[in-house]
């Protein structure tokens, strides 16, 4: 495994991300916990110590049940990180209670590294309004040592990025941002690692492979990287396209099952980082990529707590991509919109824009899902 340095610290490389766990029947709040057990087993027998979780993932059972099985190892042996829930405008006047509650669920005394959850164009007035006390009582447990390293996740543009950093940016030691290859052009996360670097803050990269879409690549682009490097797996490509980028220093992996697991950690046994000719490829291949993509969902899951129509919001802006990208020989979409029942296609969406005040992205998804149903002929 390889460690990077972070303050005191050595930190793998490669987190466990705890967002996409093993789940039972298809339900995303019912965690297949002995599955879980054995990724994490496996991660700490090889070297993994950073586990990454927050009061959302999985419905809320994302954090009690990596409490649960990370209560089992000593407590110096692993760095523990979650996150204020302020996606979600309403946990902003609970940050106490939240944080109480959040303890309680990961069965520890204290959190290694927290974070202010997904700043962004949604929330990035309420996080610097101090009626609500966020920053002050976070500051005050670090004080009091409950959080070790405070820091945020930030899905929102170089401008919120920056108004969030001019107002608490001396006290941020490092940032989660969405980073890949695909992302470096599609959400100018090129700027983001820029500016932080302006900050000296250290980045941490959450989505390394989108959501899945840069694990498997069509034969067309998997064909280029081949001959490029012939023994390296596609998934590797986005690691290293990471590898290459200095200021990264703890890369999570939302995995779902133990192949994942074992696939990653063996990518991570050694630094390998793109050259130039390798880095003109990747970033060639998300161009083209990017001109055939409809909608950034990365299949967070926040948007489908908020649907009244209990749609599966990500799947179906995934069938969409899917559609927009194998245009007129697309056959997937189809066929997976008529395995689904008939409230539940993207037509029965009633456009009250619920899913939107919680999407990281910002998406405007009722659009989008009236775009894929026209397409479809479904509208």
């Amino acid at each position: 495994m390889i460690y990077k340095g972070f303050q005191d610290l050595k930190l793998s490389a490669l987190g466990m991300g705890n967002m996409r766990l093993p789940v039972i029947d298809g339900n995303d709040n019912k965690i297949d916990v002995d599955q879980t057990r054995q990724m994490i087993a496996y991660c700490m027998d090889h070297g993994i110590n950073y586990y990454d979780t927050a009061f959302g993932y999985h419905g809320g059972n994302s954090e009690p049940v990596v409490g649960e099985l990370l209560e089992n190892y000593p407590r110096e042996s692993f760095y523990l990180a979650t996150k204020f829930p302020g996606y979600d405008l309403s946990n902003m006047p609970k940050v106490k209670e939240i944080f109480e509650e959040q303890i309680q669920k990961c069965r520890v005394e204290y959190f290694d590294f927290y974070l202010f959850h997904n700043v962004c164009e949604m929330n990035i007035n309420q996080y610097l309004d101090p009626q609500y006390g966020i920053y002050d009582y976070l500051i005050e447990q670090k004080k009091n040592g409950r959080i070790k390293h405070l820091g945020f996740s930030t899905h929102g543009s170089i401008e919120v990025m920056t108004r969030f950093l001019e107002a608490y940016g001396k006290d941020m030691e490092f940032c989660q941002i969405e980073l890949n290859y695909f992302d470096y052009l599609f959400q100018d996360a090129k700027g983001k690692v820029e500016l932080l670097d302006k900050w000296n803050i250290p980045v941490w990269v959450m989505e390394p492979v989108r959501g899945g879409q840069l694990a498997t690549l069509s034969d067309e682009y998997a064909k280029k990287l081949k001959e490029l490097r012939p023994d390296e797996e596609v998934p590797a490509w986005a690691f290293r396209f990471l590898q290459t980028i200095p200021s990264v220093t703890v890369t999570l992996s939302g995995m779902s099952n133990l192949e994942q697991v074992k696939a990653n950690i063996k990518t991570y046994e050694e630094s390998k980082p793109l050259n130039d000719t390798e880095m003109k490829q990747v970033l060639s291949i998300a161009s083209d990529m990017i001109s055939k993509t409809a909608v950034p969902c990365t299949g967070c899951h926040y948007c489908v707590s908020k649907c009244p129509q209990e749609l599966d919001i990500p799947f179906l802006l995934k069938l969409y991509n899917e559609s927009m990208i194998a245009g007129a020989g697309d056959f997937i979409a189809p066929m997976a919109l008529s395995s689904l029942d008939a409230n539940k296609q993207p037509e029965c969406c009633i456009e009250c824009h619920s899913c939107e005040q919680v999407c990281p992205q910002t998406i405007h998804i009722p659009d989008e899902l009236s775009k894929f149903a026209v397409k479809m002929g479904r509208k």
